[in-house]
Parts: C-alpha cells; sequence; structure tokens
C-alpha cells in the first residue's frame, strides 16, 4: 500500500473518533427524546469558544479548560430540554425542530456579538510538533482527540449500562409511559440525556480547538456530518455511530488524497445516499437491550 494512502487513513480515523463523538451526543438524544437537535453545531461551536476564552485568558492548556466546556454544555442541554422543549413536547414534530433551530440562531449571533467573525487559532506550543513513528507522521493534538473520544464513548456506554441513570435512560427511551408508572420522573431524566447529549458535542468541539481555526459559524459545517453520521450508525445506537464516524473520517481523508479536499463532502454524502439506499435503517440498525 502507498505510505501516503496509509497516511491518510491513519489521520482519517483519528478524525472519525471525533466526528463519532459529536454524533453520539446527537444519537443519544434522538434515541431517548426522539427529538432531531438542529442546535447540535452550534453547541459544539460553543464547547470551541469557552475552551478558546478560558485558555487565552488564563493561559492554560485547552485540555485544563476542559471540563469547564462539559459543565457548561451540559447545563445549556439540561436547561434547553427541562424549560423549552418539554413545553411542547406534545406539538408537531416540526415544532421542536423549529426550536432547537431557533436555539441554534441564538447561540451563533450571541458567539458572534462577543467574538466577532474573525477566525480564531489556539495554539499550544506543546503541540506543535508532529510526532515521528517510523515514516508516519502524526498530529498529537488530533491523537489525544481521537484517545479522548474513545473513553468518553466507554465512559457514556457504562454510564448506560452500569448505572441507576442509565437505566431511567434507557426505559425513558423505550417506552415513556411505562417508566413513568415505575416511578421514574421522565421529564428530568430526559433533561439529564439531553445535557449529556450536549456535553459529548461540547467535548468534540474543545478536542478540535487546538486543530482547528475557529468561528461563530464553524458548528455548521460539522451539523449535517453529524447527521451522517447518526443515521448511518442507526438512530439511538451508540457504537453504531462510533463505527460510522470512523468511516466517515477515513472516507473523507482518502477521498481528499485522491481526488482533492472540495470533494470529501460531496463523496461521504454519496456513500450516505448509497447506504441508505440498501439498508434505509443504517448499518447498525438499533437494538433495544434489556437487562
Amino acid at each position: 500500500m502507498n505510505f501516503q494512502v496509509f497516511q491518510a487513513l491513519f489521520d482519517g480515523v483519528l478524525m472519525g473518533g471525533v466526528y463519532a463523538l459529536a454524533a453520539l451526543g446527537l444519537s443519544l438524544i434522538f434515541g431517548v427524546m426522539k427529538i432531531t437537535n438542529f442546535a447540535h453545531g452550534a453547541m459544539m461551536t460553543m464547547g470551541m469558544y469557552v475552551v478558546y476564552s478560558i485558555s487565552t485568558h488564563f493561559g492554560v492548556s485547552p485540555y485544563i479548560a476542559l471540563p469547564v466546556s462539559i459543565l457548561a454544555l451540559f447545563i445549556v442541554g439540561y436547561l434547553l430540554q427541562r424549560f423549552l422543549i418539554t413545553r411542547i413536547s406534545n406539538a408537531p414534530a416540526h415544532n421542536q425542530l423549529l426550536l432547537t433551530l431557533g436555539v441554534a440562531y441564538i447561540l451563533e449571533n450571541t458567539i458572534l456579538a462577543i467574538f466577532t467573525p474573525n477566525y480564531k487559532t489556539l495554539n499550544v506550543e506543546s503541540l506543535s510538533t508532529a510526532i515521528r513513528i517510523g515514516k508516519l507522521t502524526v498530529n498529537p493534538a488530533k491523537l489525544i482527540a481521537f484517545l479522548v473520544a474513545l473513553v468518553v464513548t466507554a465512559l457514556i456506554y457504562l454510564l448506560l449500562y452500569r448505572t441507576f441513570i442509565g437505566k431511567a435512560i434507557r426505559a425513558t427511551s423505550q417506552e415513556r409511559d411505562g417508566a413513568r408508572l415505575m416511578g421514574i420522573v421522565v421529564n428530568r431524566t430526559g433533561a439529564i440525556a439531553f445535557g449529556i447529549g450536549a456535553l459529548c458535542t461540547g467535548i468534540a468541539g474543545a478536542l478540535l480547538t487546538p486543530v482547528l481555526s475557529i468561528y461563530p459559524t464553524i458548528g455548521e459545517t460539522f451539523q449535517l456530518k453529524c447527521f451522517v453520521i447518526a443515521v448511518l450508525g442507526g438512530m439511538g445506537n451508540l457504537w453504531g455511530a462510533l463505527i460510522s464516524g470512523l468511516i466517515v473520517g477515513v472516507v473523507e481523508m482518502l477521498t481528499g488524497y485522491y481526488l482533492g479536499g472540495s470533494w470529501s463532502d460531496f463523496v461521504v454524502y454519496i456513500v450516505f445516499v448509497l447506504v441508505l439506499f440498501i439498508k434505509p435503517t443504517g448499518l447498525f440498525e438499533r437494538r433495544n437491550r434489556r437487562e
């Protein structure tokens, strides 16, 4: 295999892990609340700017600022579900879509007013030197982002399948009325699930801050890609989102290598359409696991 192809594959896997983490949040929110969150990209942007602000203001590593981003996004997601989306939970689906779209515009324009439309770059000196493994070149920030994404995905899995709140979230996802009869506070559980989904997005955005230049609408770049990954993986399927994220990352990088970067998104969406044409439920259809 051509070495450059192997390098592209490796870079695709690293970026795919972060894509998967962002899509995991979207998939979790849909799986529990049956809501397609159009504010997902804006929340990712918020996570980026929280880390950027703390890192530049206090002169600390973005990874030290990461817990603040996690907390901020969880609170935003929790409050959005608890006090806005819950109030229209029985309304037509398009009302919920328009509400999250409105929230996205509010977040984007708030960021725009505070930070201006200028591109921001977070330079981390300790991450500026590439790691060499034989002929392979590894970007330290991308490698850290990939490893953190795997750890967070594993922790979310343990939360959902090994804790009481996780079982409550899954019960709410499978049968809301039955969960309510079992004493689960459905609205609060849904808000927690929404908050967890939002913090996954915030972590993904924060991890990409040392890698990308950021601007107020950068989340729109990832919004549709997250939908593609979540649908390919089967909406609500945890590991499906991870594997689909890796696939999308690899396809994107290989397309960039062979055809040029301008073709990357085009080929990703072509693959998406072809897969759904063959398997409309996605590559990994969600299965309810009962314990």
